[in-house]
């Protein structure tokens, strides 16, 4: 065989395999958007994918635990009502009636286990004047409000 064919044949091969590991692995890498409704009408096979789950925060149904910081709420749309238990510490902006996106997965009890949180927002946000100084006691009087 010459040279040249050898040579050919093997970037062949490699530029095979690199397709083949890239396809391989992207499906792996996706997370997929769901609002509430789809997720539940989903079934099963929602269960334990990691989705970010969209939608807006419930009137009256906050619950942060001070302790274990724990933030529970349910996510809603038109069509359906998730609830959701996110270990993070919300987002500065989060409150009832705004639109969130978690980011986790539907568990066998039917929550939804979030492990990032992010919040929509117009333009008119402001950034606090030292973001590096965040009034966790502030927030958590502002989510132990929204029950009351």
């Amino acid at each position: 065989m010459s040279p040249k064919v050898w040579v050919a044949a093997m970037l062949v091969i490699a530029a095979g395999a690199l397709v083949w590991i890239a396809v391989g692995s992207m499906g792996a890498n996706l997370v997929y958007y769901w609002t509430p409704g789809e997720l539940l009408e989903a079934g099963d096979s929602a269960k334990g994918a990691t989705v970010r789950l969209g939608g807006m925060v419930k009137a009256g149904s906050i619950s942060w635990d001070k302790e274990t910081q724990i933030l529970e709420f349910v996510c809603f749309d038109e069509a359906a009502e998730v609830k959701v238990r996110a270990t993070q510490l919300p987002p500065d902006m989060f409150r009832e009636n705004i639109g969130v996106v978690v980011e986790g997965q539907l568990g066998e009890d039917g929550v939804f286990h979030g492990d990032r949180m992010f919040v929509k927002h117009d333009n008119e946000y402001r950034a606090p004047h030292d973001p590096k100084e965040r009034d966790v006691e502030e927030l958590w009087k502002q989510l132990e409000g929204g029950n009351s």
